[in-house]
């Protein structure tokens, strides 16, 4: 049995308390600039008098009012809109701090056999992540170093029990800086997904032990890969995944903790969403059907409910914790001929034909 924890955060470089929840969700910012809402009167952009539109940017209007980030998108040549932690859509319940900062904190953490990783994970990850960034900018080795210390910190904690050295989690990590630097860290086999012209984009790999690579490793360090009655590979028949933090009776056999990256600028005009999904989700739903279905939603908390709730319908026993991040074209990429139609969806997809 798998248990999901989910963090959204603004990160500060000074301690601040978090905000309790049953699922665990948290937030917490610090002071940002003032912009120009979306809806209301825009820059003179032509010099006509006329307020100009997102369009006269080459963004979508969307149905999503926030400010530009001027200093960003002055650095970058773009208009940037600031993506507010309020209106991120995700399937568990979202605590808020009302302040803000020009770093964004997401994270998911799908644990196995018990608790005890995901919830570590949840508690100290942020810590560590606002740790490294007093010493570092680089926002992908940012990630890496937190993700080792945090599986070190948990292996310290967990040394004294015997019991323990078989919980694990994985973790799914996305960083968003001046909103439109985005990074994605992440081990295990829960996704991330950016939504791009309307087609779903990997930011992620799942790290299983079918990828040539993951195996390779595993075999070098002495393991061994082995496929259970349903066809699934596992690690030495225990784990079906290859990285993950924690899972301490595994490291000698080659499942780390250190989790692949990937940078990505955002494209405003043509990005409409994140999305971070657990494997009860990715196990019965494809990574465009997710796009698809969220893409015919009115907002990121309807998006993630629904997205959940259709993983279930469609058989998933297992966790289906998502969390949907709203960017400039939210709303722009809606596909007239797709519906999340149960009959529909069973048939285009063949699974249970």
């Amino acid at each position: 049995m798998s248990v999901s924890a989910v963090s959204l955060s603004r990160l500060l470089r000074c301690s601040l308390s978090s905000v309790g929840w049953s699922t665990r969700c948290a937030c917490m910012c610090d002071p940002t600039m003032p912009g120009v809402r979306w809806n209301s009167t825009r820059l003179d952009a032509d010099g006509s008098g006329r307020p100009a539109t997102w369009d006269s940017f080459g963004i979508w209007d969307n149905r999503i009012e926030e400010p530009i980030l001027l200093p960003p998108s002055i650095r970058y040549g773009t208009p940037i809109p600031q993506i507010s932690l309020s209106k991120v859509g995700c399937a568990s319940h979202i605590g808020l701090n009302k302040l803000m900062h020009n770093v964004l904190y997401f994270a998911l953490f799908d644990g196995h056999g018990g608790p005890q990783a995901a919830d570590f994970c949840h508690k100290h990850m942020e810590q560590h992540i606002r740790d490294c960034l007093e010493v570092e900018t680089d926002l992908q080795a940012v990630l890496s170093k937190a993700f080792l210390q945090v599986d070190a910190a948990l292996a310290a904690e967990l040394q004294m029990y015997a019991s323990l050295m078989m919980v694990g989690t994985t973790a799914t990590v996305a960083l968003l800086r001046d909103g439109i630097e985005l990074v994605v860290a992440s081990v295990g086999d829960s996704r991330a997904l950016l939504c791009r012209k309307g087609k779903a984009r990997k930011l992620t790999d799942d790290h299983t032990p079918e990828r040539k690579d993951e195996k390779h490793r595993i075999r070098q360090s002495g393991g061994l890969v082995t496929w259970n009655s349903v066809g699934q590979a596992n690690v030495n028949g225990r784990l079906a995944m290859t990285r993950s933090i924690g899972d301490f009776d595994l490291k000698k056999s080659g499942v780390i903790a250190e989790p692949e990256t990937t940078l990505t600028l955002l494209q405003h005009a043509h990005d409409s969403f994140l999305v971070l999904t657990t494997d009860g989700i990715n196990f019965s739903m494809t990574n465009q059907e997710i796009c698809d279905v969220i893409n015919q939603c009115h907002d990121p908390t309807e998006a993630a409910n629904v997205i959940a709730e259709q993983a279930l319908q469609y058989g998933s026993g297992d966790n289906s914790t998502v969390i949907v991040v709203p960017f400039g074209a939210w709303g722009k990429h809606q596909n007239a001929e797709y519906t999340y139609d149960m009959s529909r969806n069973f048939a285009s997809i063949g699974r249970w034909s």
